[in-house]
């Protein structure tokens, strides 16, 4: 999958801003960004439901607006709404999504056996869709998607409103299906591109503001440390100021005389220890003095952190 140089605009709103980024087959790539991000936009070009107004898409190799009909059977998408025929039985819905791929004889028997192990729907094969569990109504989702086997999987949300359970083994299926097929997996659930992806691709108000290796990203969240404190006396901002290593006091509020900060640190710098002398020095009274592990979560607000929601995950 190739992206370049990739513009959106829906009137004088630019939805996707010189996007560019590759994603090789066998890869896994988590794709993130806020509402309003570009986010949906860039799925929607990728699975040419839109056409770029600017530069170019490939899949396998060939540019989806000159080849549009061979790219689209190269693609397996599940939507996030992941939309189902509920009155139908799995069998029933899956032979229906056969037809409409055109599969037929021999190919069609072989895909639907090898999509129903491949998913682990057995047991739900001949039950009506609307008496599956959410797990099920997602594994039939990602059945539809690779039935054709599709060299490319565009996954939007597959574990939303996922019980932990049901998170992990949807999350041990995509991983299984990403062997030998690129995958996109665009998800607001910082576990699940710590857990299932090699590479992060984040975007924000349309532009790519990281493409870098999962462990490359939490490295970075490291940095990224706060230290919490709960304190009351006079005088705290100006000592803090003087500790090395804090870059940055935030002020989070007073409750009961007792003042509340949130003090970004560097990645060498260890402030607690000279925070507590200070305290024993100064009459303060300490309330809590503790730092919070660093998220990937961090990382991603840091990045995104100028980015304009617009009420649609455009």
């Amino acid at each position: 999958m190739q992206v370049k140089g990739v513009t959106k605009r829906f009137g004088v709103r630019v939805a996707v801003d010189n996007l560019s980024f590759d994603v090789n087959r066998g890869e896994i790539v988590g794709f993130l960004g806020p509402n309003g991000s570009g986010k949906t936009t860039t799925m929607r070009m990728l699975t040419s439901y839109y056409t770029p107004d600017i530069g170019s898409i490939a899949i396998n190799g060939m540019d989806t607006q000159e080849n549009d009909i061979v790219t689209r059977e190269a693609i397996g998408y599940l939507p996030e709404n992941n939309p189902l025929y509920e009155d139908m039985l799995v069998s029933e819905y899956l032979a229906f999504v056969a037809e409409l791929r055109g599969l037929s004889g021999a190919d069609r028997r072989r895909n639907l056996d090898l999509t129903v192990e491949e998913t682990g729907i057995q047991e739900v094969f001949y039950r009506p869709i609307y008496e599956l569990s959410k797990g099920y109504h997602q594994r039939v989702g990602l059945a539809q998607a690779i039935l054709h086997r599709p060299s490319v999987l565009v996954l939007d949300e597959p574990t939303e409103g996922l019980d932990p359970n049901q998170r992990i083994t949807i999350r041990d299926l995509i991983r299984h299906l990403g062997g030998e097929r690129t995958v996109l997996l665009s998800t607001h659930v910082m576990q699940e591109v710590e857990n299932t992806c090699e590479r992060v691709l984040v975007i924000s108000r349309g532009k790519l503001v990281a493409n870098s290796p999962v462990q490359d990203l939490l490295q970075q969240a490291l940095e990224l440390r706060r230290v919490y404190l709960e304190v009351e006396g006079n005088g705290i901002e100006s000592g803090l100021a003087e500790i090395a290593g804090i870059t940055e006091i935030l002020s989070e509020g007073i409750e009961d005389g007792r003042k509340r900060y949130r003090l970004s640190v560097t990645a060498d710098a260890e402030p607690r220890p000279e925070i507590f002398q200070m305290a024993k020095e100064n009459d303060w009274v300490l309330w809590e003095l503790h730092e919070e592990r660093p998220r990937l979560e961090d990382v991603f607000h840091d990045l995104t952190a100028e980015s304009v929601a617009t009420g649609d995950d455009s």
